[in-house]
C-alpha cells in the first residue's frame, strides 16, 4: 500500500515561483542543456503523431542523406521549434505546478535535444563526431589492453 506524505501530495499541486521559473529557462539556455534529456518519442504536428524519436534514430544509422531527406530535415526542425517556442512561451508565462513545469521543461528540452541532432546530422557534424569518438575509443581500449598485459607480465614474474 503506497501511503502519500503531505509534501507528496502538496507537490503536484504547488506552483513554481518566479526564480524557479527562471531557474528552468536558463537551463534551456545553458550550453549544456541537452545532457540526460531525451528525444520525446512521439511528436504531434498538425493533428497528426509522428515518431520522433525514431526518425532521429533512422537518420543516425544512415551512411549519407539524399536532398530530399535534408529536406524533409529542414521541414522536420521547422515544425519542432514552432513547438518548442510555444513550450517555452508557456513554461515562461503559463501558472504552472511543480510538476507541469518539470514535464514542460524535460519536453521542451527534448525537442531542443532533436533540433540540435537533426541539424548535426543534416551537416554531418554528428556523423564526424562519433566516427572521432569511436576512434578514440577504440585507441584507449588497446592502450588499455597493453596496460594490463604488461601489469599481468610484471605480476606473474
Amino acid at each position: 500500500m503506497d501511503i502519500k506524505t503531505d509534501d507528496e501530495e502538496n507537490f503536484s499541486q504547488k506552483y513554481i515561483t518566479e526564480e524557479e521559473r527562471k531557474q528552468l529557462l536558463s537551463a534551456l539556455h545553458s550550453r549544456l542543456f541537452w545532457v540526460g534529456q531525451y528525444i520525446p518519442h512521439n511528436v504531434e504536428i498538425e493533428g497528426k503523431t509522428y515518431p520522433l524519436h525514431d526518425y532521429v534514430w533512422e537518420l543516425i544509422q544512415k551512411e549519407n542523406l539524399t536532398e530530399d531527406e535534408k529536406s524533409q530535415i529542414d521541414k522536420c526542425i521547422d515544425f519542432i521549434s514552432k513547438i518548442e517556442k510555444k513550450d517555452e512561451k508557456e513554461l515562461e508565462e503559463k501558472p504552472l505546478t511543480e510538476g507541469q513545469a518539470e514535464a514542460l521543461y524535460r519536453e521542451t528540452a527534448g525537442l531542443m535535444r532533436a533540433i540540435t541532432d537533426l541539424k548535426e546530422i543534416e551537416s554531418g557534424a554528428l556523423k564526424q563526431s562519433t566516427k572521432r569518438f569511436q576512434e578514440q575509443f577504440v585507441g584507449q581500449r588497446v592502450r588499455d589492453a597493453r596496460l594490463w598485459l604488461d601489469f599481468i607480465k610484471k605480476v606473474s614474474k
